[in-house]
């Protein structure tokens, strides 16, 4: 198992952007999701992916409380998804997201979407065309969503990236959330081998799995980032880093090491515990000069 170290991260630099760029050049990203009882989950997710680089941000959350959520994200397009009895997206969400895929370079989906949410009938129309000019984030309530979707999610040929933590991947393997506490990582190989895809397993170490490389390991970040919206932050970092032009296990890794050093940053100056998910986001860009 390789670390997720600064050496790894200097043998694998992100695309940078010519001084000539635009914004629709530095990538435009998509985030579905949110609820009524979960109104700002978007929120953090879209202003991670801009920290993280992304040129366009695009948000699809429940219609009544999308006004609010674009005053308080002014960058963004907000798209009103319908509603169902339980103030989560419904079923009809998963067409008109698919509509929108074509204006985007990368997108997240599921960050904010609750138990009541069909998640699995918005994913399968989101799964329905696989481009080779789209990647993708599932997160949340759609990682469960794909448990039942692995060949859909393996057309898309490796450009997908899951970001469960340890209950998540038990429910995305089918399997006990005892198995995934004792060998992290052979679980997170058989995702990435069954789904053809990246995979995060979330933790206090964070294993990402890719078939055909090497599983790496990140021991930063602290308790701190054991908060909600934090993971809203992290899925909506390697959205950002994807629409950048990132390979999905390199916008993995740097997500998770940007995320996990962010957390770091915070618990040095406000404390190891107490600091909130929304403040992950604006310590991106500096960490990302620094990296340079």
């Amino acid at each position: 198992m390789t670390p997720l170290d600064s050496a790894w991260l200097a043998a694998h630099p992100l695309p940078q952007p010519g001084p000539d760029t635009d914004k629709n050049a530095r990538g435009r990203v998509l985030a579905v999701g949110g609820s009524e009882k979960v109104p700002g989950a978007l929120r953090i997710t879209g202003e991670a992916a801009l920290r993280a680089g992304a040129g366009k941000l695009q948000l699809a959350t429940p219609e009544r409380v999308a006004l609010q959520l674009g005053l308080h994200v002014p960058e963004a397009a907000v798209f009103p998804m319908p509603v169902n009895d339980a103030g989560e997206l419904a079923e009809a969400c998963g067409d008109r997201v698919a509509e929108l895929l074509g204006r985007c370079d990368a997108a997240v989906v599921g960050p904010g979407m609750g138990a009541g949410c069909p998640a699995r009938t918005i994913l399968e129309p989101v799964l329905a065309r696989p481009s080779t000019e789209l990647t993708l984030v599932l997160d949340a309530a759609a990682i469960a969503a794909a448990s039942q979707l692995a060949e859909a999610v393996r057309a898309h040929d490796g450009r997908i990236v899951l970001t469960p933590h340890p209950g998540e991947m038990a429910r995305l393997m089918d399997c006990d959330e005892a198995r995934v506490a004792d060998d992290p990582a052979a679980v997170a190989r058989e995702a990435a081998d069954r789904f053809a895809a990246t995979i995060v397993l979330k933790g206090p170490e964070t294993r990402i799995a890719c078939p055909g490389e090497d599983m790496l390991r990140y021991s930063g970040g602290g308790p701190g980032l054991a908060t909600g919206g934090s993971g809203d932050a992290l899925a909506g970092i390697i959205a950002g880093l994807l629409a950048r032009g990132a390979h999905p296990h390199i916008a993995a890794a740097w997500g998770v090491w940007l995320h996990g050093e962010a957390g770091r940053r915070l618990a040095e100056r406000v404390g190891p515990l107490g600091f909130l998910g929304r403040e992950l986001p604006a310590e991106i860009p500096a960490l990302l000069g620094a990296a340079r």
